[in-house]
């Protein structure tokens, strides 16, 4: 893989399909609680954050205690935040994978 080229890919990409996906929702990037990204490298992570003007507060992360997980990083990160109380009943995450694939969760 080349590093370099999916970064800039991630940073352009990713911001577009959350945005399409709260458009389809109805909602505005300032509707959501939490990003949860792909865990590629946080890099990636805070530069979608950045992109879409979302505090790296609301950044949902657990890239420093896994690294990347592949294709489970989206549902383990999940899962770690709704146990340990992150994630409350009403909030909404929007997730994004790094291959299009973007969806808005309201938690219930």
């Amino acid at each position: 893989m080349n590093g370099k080229e999916v970064f800039r890919f991630a940073v352009r990409v990713v911001p577009q399909s959350v945005e399409y996906a709260l458009q389809n929702a109805g909602l505005t990037v300032s509707s959501i609680d939490w990003l949860l990204l792909h865990q590629a490298n946080q890099r990636i992570l805070d530069a979608v954050a950045k992109r879409l003007e979302v505090p790296l507060e609301r950044v949902i992360s657990n890239l420093a205690n896994y690294g990347n997980t592949s294709a489970a990083s989206i549902p383990l990160a999940l899962d770690e935040a709704a146990r340990s109380g992150q994630i409350q009943p009403g909030h909404t995450i929007a997730a994004a994978g790094l291959t299009r694939g973007s969806l808005i969760i309201r938690w219930g």
